[in-house]
């Protein structure tokens, strides 16, 4: 299969996006290149990837600029089970600048005994940033948790202007 790649540089480091021709499957920082990889081949085993100015990547520039809703408009096509596509859909209930914990996300899908495989789940998430995955804090306030390291998960929230003082959330 042939995915098209594009890459932006952030003031996080450098964001890739994979897509095909109609929506993005696979947003992360380009440092986490093992991960990508194993994403990608887990969920279309044999790829390649075509480099091409993809029309999303502005769109990430903006965000990054201060226009935080830009994320909004990206099309996106996660693949996953149902259980992990209902995870991934509820992190878009998140409102820019707020956090949920991962207890708040279970229950917002209608699976309050899943945290554990919510917060599993949340891990796998292929499309950083646009399902605003690090908007997911544990239970007792704190940080936990993100592929991109915490140190871009703390900028994230205070870019979004989330209350953060000393990693927790008041």
């Amino acid at each position: 299969m042939e995915l098209l790649t594009d890459s932006l540089e952030t003031p996080l480091g450098v964001v890739q996006l994979v897509a095909h021709e109609k929506a993005v499957v696979l947003l992360d920082f380009a440092d986490n290149s093992a991960r990508i990889k194993l994403l990608l081949e887990k969920r279309f085993g044999g790829f390649t990837l075509r480099p091409r100015v993809l029309p999303w990547t502005q769109m990430v520039a903006d965000y990054f600029a201060g226009q935080l809703e830009a994320l909004h408009g990206i099309p996106t096509d996660t693949g996953g089970t149902v259980f992990q596509q209902a995870v991934w859909q509820g992190l878009l209930q998140i409102p820019i600048g707020q956090t949920w914990s991962y207890l708040e996300l279970a229950r917002f899908i209608g699976q309050p005994a899943a945290v554990r495989a919510v917060g599993m789940t949340n891990g796998l998430n292929p499309i950083s940033l646009v399902l605003p995955c690090h908007r997911v804090i544990g239970s007792n306030g704190n940080l936990t948790g993100y592929a991109g390291g915490l140190e871009r998960k703390r900028w994230l929230l205070e870019h979004e202007r989330s209350p953060v003082q000393s990693g927790l959330f008041l």
